[in-house]
C-alpha cells in the first residue's frame, strides 16, 4: 500500500511542476525539472509488484523474468539523472542561458544512448550512470545551499539524490556479487529507502511552492483582525472586483489593502508637526498598531510611520503591527 502512495505522491509533484510551468516561462531548467519528477514518479510506479508482474507479462515467457520491470526502472532513473543534471549544470557560473540549451542536448543524447546501452547489454552500465549523475547533482546541490525556500528545497532534493546514488552503488554491488534478482512481491530492506528517496526528490521538486502556500495562510491568520478592522473602516480598499484565484494572492491583496488603508488613515498631515519613526522595528509596530487602534486619539502618525521599515518586508511589517493588535485584543478599538 505504501508503494502506491509513494507513487501517488510522486505523481502530484509531477502534476505540480507541469503546472508550474504552464504559468511561468518554460525554461530549459524548469523543463528538466518536470522530466527528472516525471521519471522519479514513473520508477516509482513500476516499483509496485502488480504493475512490475503486469509489465513483465508483456513479453514472451522466453524472455528473461523480470528484464521489462528492471529495464523501466533504471531507464526511469537514468532520465531523472540525465535531467537533473542540466538542472545541476544551469547552477554553475560558466554556464549561461545561452549556451545552456546546448549542454542540455548533449545531456539528453548521452542519457538516450545510456538508456540503449543499458536495455542492449548490461542493467549495471546503467546503475554507473546513475551513480555518475549523481555524483554530479550533489555537489553541485552542496555548493548552492542556503537558509532560503529555495535552499531548503535543494537541501531535500539533493539528500534524495544522495540516497539514490547510494542505492545505485548497491545495485552495482549485487550485480557483481551475482545476487539473485528479488522476485517482485517479496520486499527486501531497500524498498522503503527507494520510496524515502523518491518522496524526498519529490518533496525538493516542489517545495517553493509548499513553503510560498504556508506563509501564505499564516499570513492571513495573522493579518486577518487588522484587516478587518482597517477594511470596516476604509471599506473603500476593497475593488468590487477584486478576487484572488490562490492563497498566494490573497495573502498579497489583503496586505496591500491594509497598506491602502494605513495610508488613508494618516490623511494630510503636517509632517513637521510629527517626530521621525524608531528604527525598532518593535517600538514602530507597537506606535502604529495604538494608532490603528485609536485614531482619534493623541497620537498622530504620517505617511512616514506607515511605510515598512528598512530591512522587513511589506507583509512582514503588516504582520509585526497585527502582531501587537493581537496581544492588545482586550483594548477596545475606536473606529
Amino acid at each position: 500500500m505504501t508503494l502506491w502512495l509513494t507513487a501517488l505522491l510522486v505523481w502530484m509533484a509531477a502534476g505540480a511542476r507541469v503546472g508550474r510551468v504552464l504559468v511561468k516561462p518554460a525554461t530549459t531548467a524548469r523543463a528538466a525539472i518536470v522530466l527528472a519528477v516525471a521519471a522519479v514518479a514513473l520508477a516509482a510506479t513500476v516499483a509496485v509488484p502488480e504493475i512490475a508482474v503486469a509489465l513483465d507479462n508483456l513479453l514472451p515467457g522466453g524472455v528473461h523474468a523480470g528484464w521489462l520491470s528492471d529495464g523501466v526502472v533504471v531507464s526511469a532513473w537514468i532520465v531523472f539523472a540525465s535531467a537533473t543534471s542540466v538542472v545541476a549544470a544551469a547552477a554553475w557560473p560558466v554556464v549561461s542561458r545561452r549556451n545552456l540549451r546546448q549542454i542540455a542536448v548533449m545531456i539528453y543524447t548521452a542519457g538516450f544512448l545510456a538508456v540503449v546501452v543499458s536495455l542492449v547489454w548490461s542493467f549495471t552500465f546503467g546503475w554507473v550512470i546513475v551513480v555518475a549523475g549523481c555524483v554530479f547533482i550533489v555537489t553541485t546541490g552542496l555548493r548552492s545551499l542556503d537558509w532560503t525556500t529555495l535552499g531548503r528545497g535543494i537541501a531535500l532534493y539533493t539528500l534524495g539524490t544522495t540516497v539514490i546514488g547510494v542505492l545505485a552503488v548497491l545495485k552495482i554491488e549485487r550485480a557483481f556479487s551475482h545476487a539473485v534478482r528479488v522476485a517482485p512481491g517479496n520486499p527486501t530492506w531497500a524498498w522503503p529507502v527507494w520510496e524515502v528517496a523518491a518522496l524526498l526528490v519529490a518533496l525538493g521538486a516542489v517545495w517553493i511552492v509548499v513553503e510560498l502556500w504556508w506563509r501564505a495562510r499564516v499570513a492571513l491568520r495573522r493579518i486577518r483582525p487588522l484587516h478587518r478592522l482597517l477594511v470596516a473602516r476604509f471599506p473603500e480598499v476593497v475593488a468590487h472586483d477584486q478576487t484572488s484565484s490562490s492563497t498566494q494572492l490573497k495573502a498579497s491583496d489583503q496586505v496591500a489593502q491594509i497598506m491602502d488603508a494605513l495610508y488613508l488613515q494618516s490623511g494630510s498631515v503636517v509632517v513637521a508637526a510629527i517626530p521621525e519613526p524608531p528604527s525598532s522595528v518593535t517600538e514602530r509596530a507597537e506606535l502604529v498598531a495604538q494608532w490603528v487602534r485609536h485614531p482619534l486619539g493623541e497620537l498622530v502618525l504620517d505617511a512616514r510611520w506607515v511605510a515598512a521599515p528598512q530591512g522587513i518586508s511589506t507583509r512582514g511589517w503588516v504582520q509585526a503591527i497585527a502582531q501587537v493588535l493581537a496581544a492588545n485584543a482586550s483594548v477596545p478599538v475606536r473606529n
